[in-house]
């Protein structure tokens, strides 16, 4: 074992974190966790993960789940794309493989959903495969340790790190080595405020040498974001019922549930609103009114959604859905935090 892994080992057998996925080698434990932390803080996570858990024990489970269910337990942690592999390799596993994960990262990655980290997650920690982790944590600790210069978001930059990462790994104990190099990076060297005085690494980190720590990981500019304008139209009738749709086309959000959306190049006032095509029959008589005068921005990764919510009132029509039970369905961050301040 090399000097690297052995200090980083000593290191996490002191400071790691209990948590209920490392309780286990459960793969479909480990897969779940691996799957609710992409692109979410633990804290965030983790009630995610037991309610998920609790609705749905086993793989077999998830698998027979209906998708709107999934969508709704998943309802707040963003980047539905995960919610809806989740299911759809849960389904996989059960039919093909008979309710069991593969062992391999090669068979692993090939699930939807399931990429080169969380593959190598997987099979690390469930299967003892001598397979490296690279998350955004690794990409941190292994650039400023070794004042690695490749950017981490080209092609290029991504190999040097694999490579790296390939050759520190514990063979010995691969899952728990994994493990502990993603919670240092979590815990220890951190983006904004590593801990660099107390760090066991201080002696031969070369980023803190050469005063690079806030250089590393070196990133390319990102493309520029995408502005987007939604003008949503939130019907009522008279018995109190209002309308939504399902997000059906391979777009944000797909599978999601939302009210009647005009979609714009720009911001369009009330007059051009009524006047836009898309723009539903029922609502030319309504009597309408905004919930808020100013857009209400939501960031996505590279887009902003620049939004304006109408409540349209006295539609003569009768629509299909009760107030009572949209809070039923899963819909949007964006329109979850809308409906928590309409009251109706």
């Amino acid at each position: 074992m090399n000097r690297f892994s052995t200090k980083l080992l000593a290191w996490y057998e002191e400071h790691k974190r209990d948590l209920p996925w490392r309780q286990t080698r459960e793969p479909y434990v480990v897969w779940l966790s691996e799957i609710i932390l992409q692109q979410t803080r633990v804290a965030q996570g983790l009630p995610y993960f037991e309610r998920f858990l609790s609705a749905y024990p086993t793989v077999k489970d998830l698998a027979n789940a209906n998708e709107d269910a999934v969508f709704k337990h998943w309802q707040g942690l963003g980047y539905y794309s995960r919610a809806r592999n989740l299911h759809k390799t849960a389904k996989r596993i059960t039919e093909q493989y008979k309710g069991f994960f593969p062992n391999t990262y090669n068979e692993l990655v090939k699930l939807p959903g399931i990429g080169p980290y969380t593959a190598s997650a997987i099979s690390s920690i469930c299967f003892d495969e001598v397979r490296a982790v690279v998350d955004g944590n690794v990409y941190r600790v292994l650039a400023r340790h070794f004042d690695v210069e490749s950017p981490i978001n080209q092609p290029k930059g991504v190999k040097v790190f694999q490579e790296l990462a390939q050759n520190l790994i514990a063979t010995s104990s691969p899952g728990e080595y994994n493990q502990a190099i993603m919670e240092f990076g979590a815990l220890h060297c951190t983006p904004k405020t590593p801990h660099c005085s107390s760090c066991p690494f201080a002696d031969s980190c070369l980023a803190l040498a050469q005063g690079n720590i806030a250089a590393r990981p070196q990133k390319l500019k990102a493309n520029p974001v995408r502005k987007r304008h939604f003008h949503y139209l939130i019907p009522l009738d008279s018995y109190n019922n209002t309308l939504l749709t399902k997000r059906t086309h391979k777009d944000i959000w797909q599978g999601l549930y939302e009210f009647p959306l005009v979609e714009a190049p720009h911001h369009l006032s009330e007059e051009d609103l009524r006047a836009h095509p898309n723009t539903p029959t029922w609502a030319h008589k309504a009597v309408w009114s905004k919930f808020q005068e100013k857009a209400i921005i939501h960031k996505l990764s590279h887009q902003a959604l620049h939004t304006h919510f109408y409540i349209l009132e006295n539609i003569e029509e009768e629509l299909s859905v009760p107030w009572a039970t949209v809070s039923d369905y899963a819909v949007p961050r964006l329109i979850e935090r809308f409906l928590d301040k309409f009251n109706r």
